[in-house]
């Protein structure tokens, strides 16, 4: 059995076997040095970098015939190969016994990992679009819930709109003082800010759905925010009439449009079709229900540091919360399906929706169905909402701006419920139900509200119960346009179909000021949008969906083989 010529030969050379004798000496003395050398890489390099020891061997006439054969396919002419002598690291021999356990199992270990990931990439490649989307919504389940709280959280801080009447309180007050920095407006013109709001917040929706189709929530916030923010601020250094109207009105309005348009869409994409309703009703309820903490807030500082100061604290505020939230919005990843497990009737009906295009609205009849039953329903709640104050004042006094605070939790419960209700009975039957109610609530207000011995609970209970009918008209439309025209283009969409509460708003609104200027009282204005209220719960009932006629064709086949039969018979 032959030894390696470099064994036990120079310590600068190889120093297996020198000093201490680890594992790994052991290991080689009895696997290479002693009998299989020349398959050591070891070995290699010291014929190229020392071959005179091979050749003194050979001079020497020792046994070493392998170790010539070896070395004749190794040992050839280099030009200044290097004769440096090859240091050997600690850190390349074997770990000692004690550690030898480890190893081995660490190299299993990340062996069976290899192997597992392999069969997954393996696995993966045959799996189809739809496998793999069934998987997302394990992974990512917590996201939807993140979009739908940060959703509602913008909202309760963009409803500060709704609570426009008790800043209208403070103008009007201004305006009855007169002196040097008060409002110098016309008493008829005191809504138009909060009227032209409506209108901008409407018309911005169209432009939000756009961007938020393209660029994403996350943008569509930052801008609604900083718009909001520029705007509050610009109104607390003016009384100016015009710049009411284009701060409040124009940037605020818009401002407040873009941030709501980023804050329903993302979340409904997030959940099954079964939910729509519901998921719907939770984000727009945080819009009703900002008024709980805006009014009294609104109060406190309208009484500590007026009304300027207190545009400017809530421009800041607002900014800073709309756009840091709109961070955590986000749309679902592409080929995200929210429960592909489920074979119920709303799956099956959604997903056979076409994807229809904005311009494909103005050729779909269900359309204008929708937006005149929008116009009528918003246009008559935002007309109590807007003068929700002044309504119970005359029963209530200074704590009428509780009334404020009261219907704020109608109009969010009218989100909720409305939305709950449609996923159980349907939108339109939901939505006729609601809008006959309204009109009942507006026939019934002339005596209640009429009168200035009407009971303040009775008038809260009532100014509370037409709130929450207009609050569940922001949770059945978003719900309507997704079930009618798909989710590949809804923020869009619903921003076109948006526009008839700005309409409405704008426009009943306006009426009913100038009919309280010119008789007096809201009679004339509850007539009227009770007369609308019932012509919209009619247009309701067409959008019920029609059940199919019943196939007559296997009746009829029915018949005419039994009259074969017959004739079979009487020919036989």
């Amino acid at each position: 059995m032959s030894i390696c010529p470099y064994f036990d030969l120079d310590n600068n050379l190889c120093d297996v076997g020198e000093d201490y004798t680890s594992p790994y000496d052991v290991v080689a003395m009895s696997h290479f040095c002693s009998c299989r050398y020349q398959e050591c890489d070891k070995f290699d390099m010291l014929v190229k970098s020392h071959p005179e020891v091979i050749d003194n061997a050979a001079e020497q006439n020792e046994p070493q015939q392998e170790i010539q054969v070896a070395a004749q396919a190794i040992h050839k002419p280099q030009p200044r190969v290097s004769r440096n002598p090859i240091k050997i690291k600690f850190g390349n021999k074997w770990p000692l016994a004690h550690r030898l356990k480890n190893v081995t199992s660490s190299y299993q270990l990340n062996l069976l990992n290899s192997d597992h990931s392999k069969e997954s990439d393996s696995l993966g490649t045959e799996l189809t679009s739809r496998e793999k989307t069934t998987m997302q919504p394990q992974t990512i389940k917590n996201r939807g819930l993140q979009v739908v709280l940060a959703g509602t959280g913008i909202n309760l801080a963009l409803g500060i709109l709704y609570t426009w009447s008790i800043f209208k309180g403070a103008i009007s007050d201004s305006i009855a003082a007169g002196g040097q920095g008060a409002f110098n407006w016309d008493a008829a013109s005191i809504n138009d800010p909060y009227a032209v709001a409506c209108l901008a917040f409407a018309a911005a929706m169209i432009l939000a759905g756009k961007c938020q189709d393209k660029l994403g929530p996350k943008v569509t916030c930052a801008i609604g925010g900083l718009l909001v923010g520029a705007g509050f601020v610009w109104i607390s250094q003016t009384t100016n009439y015009w710049a009411w109207v284009v701060g409040f009105g124009m940037m605020a309005g818009t401002g407040i449009g873009f941030g709501y348009s980023a804050a329903t869409p993302p979340a409904l994409k997030w959940f099954s079709p079964a939910k729509t309703g519901l998921i719907a009703g939770i984000v727009v309820s945080g819009f009703g229900l900002a008024s709980v903490y805006i009014a009294p807030l609104a109060k406190y500082l309208l009484a500590t540091v007026g009304l300027q100061q207190s545009m400017m604290y809530f421009g800041i505020a607002f900014a800073i919360v709309v756009s840091g939230l709109g961070m955590l919005i986000s749309n679902p990843p592409e080929g995200y399906v929210a429960d592909p497990a489920a074979n119920n009737a709303a799956a099956k009906s959604v997903s056979s929706v076409p994807d229809l295009k904005p311009s494909q609205l103005f050729t779909n009849a269900r359309f204008y169905t929708l937006w005149l039953c929008f116009f009528i329903g918003s246009g008559a709640g935002l007309m109590v909402i807007g003068s929700a104050k002044g309504l119970a004042k005359a029963s209530m006094g200074e704590m009428a701006f509780l009334v404020v605070v009261i219907m704020s939790v109608g109009n969010a419960a009218g989100r909720l419920i409305a939305g709950v209700v449609s996923d159980k009975i349907g939108r339109a039957t939901t939505l006729c139900i609601m809008l006959a109610f309204q009109a009942v609530l507006m026939f019934a207000a002339i005596p209640v509200l009429g009168s200035d011995s009407s009971s303040p609970i009775l008038v809260a209970l009532l100014v509370t119960a037409m709130v929450f009918n207009y609050g569940t008209n922001l949770s059945l439309f978003p719900s309507f346009a997704k079930d009618s025209w798909g989710m590949k283009h809804f923020g869009m969409n619903y921003g076109l179909l948006f526009s008839a509460w700005g309409v409405g708003a704008f426009v009943l609104v306006r009426v009913s000021e100038m009919l309280k200027v010119k008789t007096g009282s809201m009679d004339s204005s509850f007539i009227v949008a009770g007369v609308l209220l019932l012509v919209g719960a009619m247009m309701a009932m067409s959008l019920r969906t029609q059940k199919a006629p019943a196939a007559v064709t296997e009746t009829e086949e029915a018949f005419v083989d039994e009259e074969e039969m017959v004739l079979q018979k009487v020919q036989e």
